[in-house]
């Protein structure tokens, strides 16, 4: 056979027609795909769109509309009169906000240094994969789960100011006078704070926790050869480790300290003798026991910008460091 009758008998065709089929799978798969794709984008937001709707009305909502009473004279059913920053005056001024202002620093103060310190402390003792270390650490976290009211309460029981009451009685043991605790003024304030370490404190040491995971372990095997102690090693290795760690802890620790209310307002509600009251017990006296709607909305402005400065300037800061 010739190779001139060979040919056509051997080269394929190559018309319109052979590409149409790649051409026409091409394009239902590039449909299929854009489809699928397409339709994958608000699922996420089907999913969140409840929580979204609650935050949207139980809380953007509200934080709105305080700010718009902030500057009025709040007057139910005779409507709202404008003032300006009257109210934001009148807070500033008060010798009762600036007491309280310093109590909540004071007390957030206490509280994030004692927490992560003990949270640090509990995290070192609770490092590892043992399973009776998995209940330790389970039972250990217990006071972040129980409510905030449960809490308040139980303490309240254990600081009976009577010598019978139950952290008396134990001061008995070792001959200390019996304390009036929440009852005195000169003891109310590190009371308190004692109880928001000891809720406060497991959960930072969760955070530690996971913080210390990514600490190298070689470098604590080069410091011990080298002779560092236990304490040591701690210092120089795992606190530079967990840098991290403490400004996160400490931008969240320092806003739990700010908003504190629910322990003072149910141990002590402000008292004895103002020796406790924090801005948040102060903007709840305000705003709803003496019906001064606005100038309770005027402090917790202040309020949150006081805690969103702060945030900024960690933050900040955080970023200097990193560089």
């Amino acid at each position: 056979m010739s190779l001139d009758q060979a040919g056509p008998a051997t080269l394929p065709e190559a018309g319109p027609t052979s590409r149409k089929p790649g051409r026409t799978a091409g394009g239902a798969a590039g449909r299929s795909g854009h489809s699928r794709r397409g339709g994958r984008w608000w699922t996420p937001w089907l999913f969140l769109a409840p929580a979204l709707l609650l935050f949207l009305y139980f809380k953007f909502i509200p934080m709105v509309s305080a700010l718009t009473m902030s500057f009025q004279d709040v007057q139910p059913y005779l409507g709202n009169k404008w003032v300006g920053t009257d109210n934001y005056a009148t807070v500033l001024q008060s010798d009762g906000f600036r007491e309280a202002a310093w109590h909540t620093v004071v007390l957030a103060a206490g509280q994030t240094a004692g927490s992560m310190a003990l949270g640090l402390v509990l995290a070192l003792l609770m490092e590892g994969q043992g399973r009776r270390l998995g209940f330790i650490r389970s039972a250990a976290f217990l006071p972040v789960v129980v409510p905030i009211a449960v809490v308040a309460e139980l303490w309240r029981i254990m600081y009976h100011p009577s010598s019978d009451g139950m952290l008396n009685s134990l001061l008995g043991l070792v001959g200390l006078g019996p304390s009036g605790f929440i009852n005195d003024p000169d003891s109310s304030m590190a009371s308190i704070m004692v109880t928001g370490i000891w809720r406060g404190a497991p959960y930072d040491m969760m955070i530690f926790l996971a913080g210390l995971t990514g600490v190298d372990r070689g470098l604590y095997e080069a410091a011990k050869v080298d002779g560092a102690s236990r304490f040591q090693r701690v210092w120089h290795v795992t606190v530079p480790g967990l840098r991290s760690v403490f400004s996160i802890l400490f931008i969240l620790a320092a806003i739990r300290g700010l908003r504190v209310f629910t322990e003072v307002f149910l141990l002590t509600n402000g008292g004895p003798d103002g020796s406790t009251e924090v801005v948040m017990t102060l903007i709840y006296k305000l705003g709803l026991e003496q019906n001064r709607l606005g100038v309770g909305a005027a402090g917790a402005v202040l309020l949150f910008l006081a805690t969103l400065v702060l945030t900024v300037v960690v933050h900040l800061l955080r970023r200097r460091e990193s560089k």
